[in-house]
């Protein structure tokens, strides 16, 4: 089973071997992010099949990458499999380690 991490800015903001992959994002468990690098975003955007997503600006060091993770507090039916999960982009590197 492969294990993935999550990197920006030279910091791991997540690892797990627990994931979800939905159109090509591999989606975290929230108890696998370093809470530490996460702040709450207000921006908010609707995807018809996935529901409401929410967003996380990313901040190390100083440094802000801004709505850079995001998650589905209440997804549709169709999506609940990523209940509680967190996806990444804008530049944070997804590897996957077998």
């Amino acid at each position: 089973m492969p294990h993935y991490t999550a990197t920006w800015n030279g910091k791991v903001l997540a690892e797990t071997d627990e994931f979800e992959k939905v159109e090509g994002n591999i989606y975290f468990p929230v108890s696998s992010i370093n809470k530490d690098y996460f702040k709450e975003s207000s921006n908010e955007t609707v995807c018809g099949w996935k529901g409401t997503a929410s967003y996380y600006d990313i901040d190390v060091d100083g440094k802000v990458n801004m709505d850079a993770a995001w998650y589905y507090a209440k997804p549709k039916d169709a999506a609940k499999n990523i209940a509680g999960m967190v996806a990444f982009w804008k530049g944070v590197e997804v590897k996957s380690y077998v």
